[in-house]
Parts: structure tokens; C-alpha cells; sequence
């Protein structure tokens, strides 16, 4: 039964953050309604003007808080928070597409609360998903590329037993465990460094598995990991 575990030397750099994750199990995230996903993200773009009050672009608190938290590990040159792209892209009047069910979701969530959203294919996984610092030795193939670009030693990464799933924390994502129309079973998670926006955290994570069981089917568990809980159970994959 794989295991999602987050490191000791992860909870050393940022001691008051709090993972929240969705398994779905059994889900169905074949493209049936294009414009259900079109219009979810449209409206999500819309709301998610409210992070940018400030005219620095680096200067609004849901991008400031995670350039700082970037500073504290070793990271690739110009590697930003998922939430920090999504948002640039708002900003400059560049809508998000659609790609497939699970990742419109996220991606509107993430729009919807100012917060950095992923998704895995958990039948891709290698034996347990550990949130932790690089060997720096990890196979990692990014998103849409086909060669080789394994993190630096002490980057902060998920990783399984073969090697790394997102670089950079929540950076970029691996080609080997991207969910697909064909995911049946599937992780999703939630990032909080910020502790004054825990309610939001939370209402984010509801939001996302609620949309996820109404649209796509399947059973959903919620589970939030913090420093006093650092390790759950998935499920059993056989």
C-alpha cells in the first residue's frame, strides 16, 4: 500500500506548512463537456483578478509569500510557484485551456483561491511518493520534454521510488506521472505556507473534491498533512 511521506529535512525549511491532498479512486477523467471546463476556467480567471491589487506583480501576497519560500532551497534559475505562472498569465490577458478533466479542476481552484494546485497519476507511481530534499541524482523527464533534467542536491521535490515527480516543489511535473483522459486513480494536492489563509486552505480542498466527485465519479478522501502528521496511507493499487 503506497505511502505519501513528507521528510524530516522538508519540515526543517518550512515547519509550519500544511499539504492537503485528494485521492480519487475509480474516477472517470475521459473530455466529455469541453465547455463545462472552458467556462469553470473563465470564471476562475475572473475571480482570481482579486490577487492582483498590487501594480508590482511580485508585490501581491500570494506571489511574494512563495518567492520567499523559493529562496530557502536550491532551485533552478527563473523556477517559480505553480500559482505564480497561472497568475502572470491572468494578468496579461492569456487564457488558461483546457487539457483534461482533473487538471481544469486544479487549475480553477488554484485560480479560484490564490493557492499552488497538482495532480499525479497514481498508477504511475514506484513504491512510496515522499515530499524531501534532491539527491540531486533523480531521473526526471519534465512535462513535454524528452530528455533527461534531474533536480540539483537539496531542491525540494516529490519523489517516488524511481525518481522525481514535480521539481522545485510544485515547479514542473513529470511526463512520467502526468495525469491523462485514461487516469483512473488520482493525487491531488494543496500547498500552505501562508497560516493566515488556512481557512481558504481548507475550503480549497473541499471545493476540489467535491467538483472532482460530482464531475468525474469515483470516491474522494481528503487528508491533511502538517508537521504533526507527516505520513498517510494512499490505497491499496493491486
Amino acid at each position: 500500500m503506497p505511502r505519501f511521506i513528507i521528510e524530516d529535512d522538508f519540515w526543517a525549511l518550512f515547519p509550519h506548512a500544511k499539504i492537503g491532498i485528494v485521492i480519487c479512486q475509480g474516477i472517470d477523467n475521459s473530455i466529455r463537456d469541453v465547455k463545462f471546463y472552458e467556462k469553470l476556467l473563465q470564471e476562475a480567471e475572473k475571480e482570481a483578478h482579486k490577487f492582483l491589487r498590487q501594480e508590482e506583480f511580485s508585490s501581491n501576497p500570494v506571489i511574494s509569500v512563495w518567492r520567499e519560500a523559493f529562496k530557502k532551497f536550491k532551485t533552478k534559475k527563473g523556477a517559480r510557484c505553480s500559482i505564480e505562472a497561472l497568475l502572470k498569465r491572468v494578468k496579461n490577458g492569456n487564457h488558461i485551456g483546457t487539457i483534461n478533466p482533473l487538471v481544469d479542476i486544479y487549475n480553477s481552484i488554484s485560480l479560484r483561491y490564490g493557492l499552488p494546485c497538482g495532480g499525479e497519476d497514481i498508477d504511475t507511481f514506484v513504491g512510496d511518493i515522499r515530499l524531501t530534499q534532491a539527491n540531486g541524482n533523480e531521473p526526471f523527464i519534465p512535462l513535454g520534454k524528452d530528455e533527461n533534467a534531474s533536480p540539483y542536491k537539496g531542491e525540494i521535490v516529490y519523489k517516488d521510488d524511481y525518481g522525481a515527480i514535480c521539481r522545485c516543489w510544485n515547479w514542473r511535473e513529470a511526463q512520467r506521472t502526468m495525469l491523462t483522459e485514461n487516469t483512473k486513480n488520482a493525487f491531488l494536492c494543496i500547498e500552505l505556507i501562508d497560516e493566515t489563509r488556512s481557512v481558504e486552505f481548507h475550503l480549497a480542498l473541499k471545493e476540489l473534491s467535491d467538483l472532482v466527485s460530482e464531475n468525474l465519479g469515483g470516491s474522494v478522501k481528503i487528508e491533511v498533512l502538517d508537521i504533526y502528521n507527516r505520513e498517510v496511507t494512499i490505497f491499496n493499487t493491486d
